[in-house]
C-alpha cells in the first residue's frame, strides 16, 4: 500500500506542496536487515562516507554547513562528503558502487534511480520512512520522484518544475505579451531576433539535456492522449514519438533552432544556455527555479520576469516533478547511521532553508507557511497547479532502466536532424523504436 498509492500518484507538484496536500506513509516493503536508528546511538565513532552529484560549489557549501550542525549534534559520527566534479560525479558514484568501495550515503537522480534498482545498489527505506516522525509532511510528489515499484529508494532534496523566464523588458519594446503556447514562442521569438545585434528569441539547449525540450513540446503536442501514469506512451499505446502530433512539434523544434536560436547553441548544456539569458544575448529561457538566483544575482530588477510553460495546440502543457536526493547503497555497514543523517537532512528545518537558499521546492507540505514560496517569480508554479485541466501532470519515466541512457540517444540524434543529417521521420523513428523496445524489456 505504502508505494502502490505513491506510484499512481501523478498529483500536481506545487500544489502538494503549497496547498497541502499531505499523505501519511502507511504499511510496505521492508528490508530484512533495516532497523531504526536509536536515538542516543552506540557510543562507538562512526565514518560515513557520503557522494554528492548535482555537484557546484554554492552547493557543496551548503550541504557542508548542515553536516557539520549534524556532527555537532551527534559527536559520534563523523561523515566525509565527497564532491567530484558535475560531469564526471555520475560515473564516480557508478564506479564505488560497482566496486563496493566504503560508502554510506550517495545522490540518486530521478534520471538513474531505476538504474540503481536493477543493479541492486539501493536499499529499500520504506521501513525507515515509516519511523520518521516528519515523513507524513513529505509531499505525494516528492515520494512518487524516489520510488520504484514497491519501494522508496531516496529522499529528495528539492523538487524540481520547469517554467518560462522571459526578458519583460524586450517584451514591452516590442509591445508583446509572455507567449502561452510553442507556437506563440516561435513568433515571439521571431519578432526579438536580431542577429546582427546578437540578439536571438530563444535559449536554446542542443547539448547534454537537450530532451528537457524536445520532449516538453512533444508531450504538449499530444496533450491528453498521453499516458500519465506512463508519459512515454499515449492511451492507445503507441510511444508519444509515433504519432501526427510528434511530427509537428519536432517541426516547430526546428524551427526554433534555424530561425530564433544562436547557430552555436547546437552545443549549449545547461551553462551556456543561462549564461546567454543573462547576459543578454537571448529573450526566452525554460529552465527549473534552480536559476531564479542566479537570475536574480545577474540581471536588473523588472528587466525579467516568469511564466508558466507553452501549451500545445489542444490548449495543455504536461508538467512533471522531478529531483535527486539522498539514498543507502545496500553494502553500507553503517546503516542506521546513514538514515539518522538521511533523515537529518531531509528535516522540514534543514530542507526548507535548504531549498531557499539554492532555489529548488521543498519536499515538506509545511512549507507552504512560508511567504517565500508563495510570491515573485515562484508563483507561476501555484499558478500552473491551479490549472490541473490545461497543465497535466505526468509520471516521468523513472522506472525505466533505459531512462537515463535515452537522453545521449535523443541528443545525438536530434544534432544530426537540426544539422539537416537526417530526417523527422527518421528521427522519431529512432526514439520509438528506443521506447518501444524499452517497454518490452520492462515486461518481460
Amino acid at each position: 500500500m505504502f508505494a502502490k498509492k505513491q506510484k499512481k500518484i501523478v498529483g500536481l507538484l506545487v500544489s502538494t506542496i503549497m496547498l497541502a496536500g499531505i499523505l501519511s506513509g502507511c504499511g510496505g516493503g521492508k528490508s530484512d536487515n533495516v532497523e531504526s536508528v536509536s536515538p542516543g546511538g552506540s557510543g562507538e565513532k562512526v565514518k560515513l562516507r557520503m557522494i554528492e552529484s548535482l555537484t557546484s560549489p554554492k552547493r557543496t557549501e551548503l550541504f557542508q554547513s548542515m553536516i557539520k550542525q549534524f556532527q555537532d549534534e551527534n559527536p559520534n559520527i563523523e561523515v566525509e562528503l565527497i564532491s567530484p566534479p558535475f560531469d564526471q560525479a555520475d560515473n564516480k558514484i557508478r564506479t564505488m558502487l560497482a566496486a563496493k568501495q566504503d560508502l554510506d550515503v550517495m545522490e540518486i537522480r530521478d534520471l538513474n534511480v531505476s538504474e540503481f534498482v536493477n543493479n541492486k545498489y539501493a536499499e529499500p527505506l520504506n521501513a525507515y520512512a515509516e519511523k520518521w516522525e516528519d515523513y507524513p509532511t513529505v509531499t505525494a510528489v516528492a515520494k512518487s520522484v524516489g520510488t520504484i515499484g514497491e519501494n522508496l529508494y531516496f529522499l529528495p532534496n528539492g523538487l524540481y518544475q520547469r517554467q518560462m523566464f522571459y526578458r519583460k523588458d524586450w517584451f514591452d519594446e516590442k509591445g508583446l505579451k509572455a507567449p502561452e503556447t510553442w507556437q506563440e514562442l516561435y513568433e515571439s521569438g521571431k519578432a526579438l531576433t536580431d542577429s546582427g545585434k546578437n540578439r536571438f528569441g530563444f535559449s536554446f539547449r542542443g547539448g547534454p539535456g537537450s530532451n528537457g525540450n524536445s520532449d516538453a513540446m512533444v508531450l504538449s503536442y499530444n496533450g491528453k492522449n498521453v499516458l500519465l501514469e506512463d508519459s512515454q506512451f499515449t492511451k492507445d499505446g503507441q510511444s508519444i514519438y509515433a504519432t501526427p502530433e510528434a511530427k509537428q512539434a519536432m517541426e516547430l523544434y526546428f524551427k526554433i533552432y534555424k530561425e530564433i536560436s544562436p547557430p552555436d547553441s547546437i552545443n549549449w548544456g545547461f551553462q551556456e544556455q543561462v549564461q546567454a539569458f543573462t547576459s543578454g544575448v537571448t529573450a526566452i529561457l525554460l529552465q527549473d527555479p534552480d536559476v531564479i538566483q542566479s537570475l536574480e544575482t545577474n540581471m536588473a530588477e523588472g528587466t525579467w520576469a516568469s511564466a508558466p510553460m507553452p501549451k500545445g495546440p489542444d490548449g495543455q502543457a504536461l508538467i512533471a516533478a522531478g529531483g535527486a536526493g539522498w539514498g543507502i547503497p545496500t553494502y553500507s555497514k553503517h546503516k542506521e547511521e546513514a538514515w539518522k543523517l538521511v533523515q537529518f537532512l531531509s528535516s522540514p528545518k534543514q530542507n526548507t532553508e535548504f531549498s531557499k537558499n539554492y532555489g529548488l521546492i521543498p519536499i515538506h507540505a509545511s512549507a507552504t507557511e512560508d511567504e517565500f514560496f508563495k510570491s515573485g517569480p515562484y508563483k507561476t508554479l501555484l499558478d500552473m497547479s491551479n490549472m490541473p485541466d490545461v497543465y497535466l501532470n505526468y509520471k516521468p519515466a523513472f522506472d525505466y532502466p533505459g531512462n537515463s541512457k535515452f537522453g545521449q540517444v535523443s541528443t545525438d540524434t536530434q544534432q544530426a536532424f537540426l544539422l539537416g543529417k537526417t530526417t523527422v521521420d527518421d528521427l522519431l523513428k529512432t526514439w520509438d523504436e528506443y521506447w518501444v523496445n524499452e517497454k518490452d524489456q520492462l515486461n518481460k
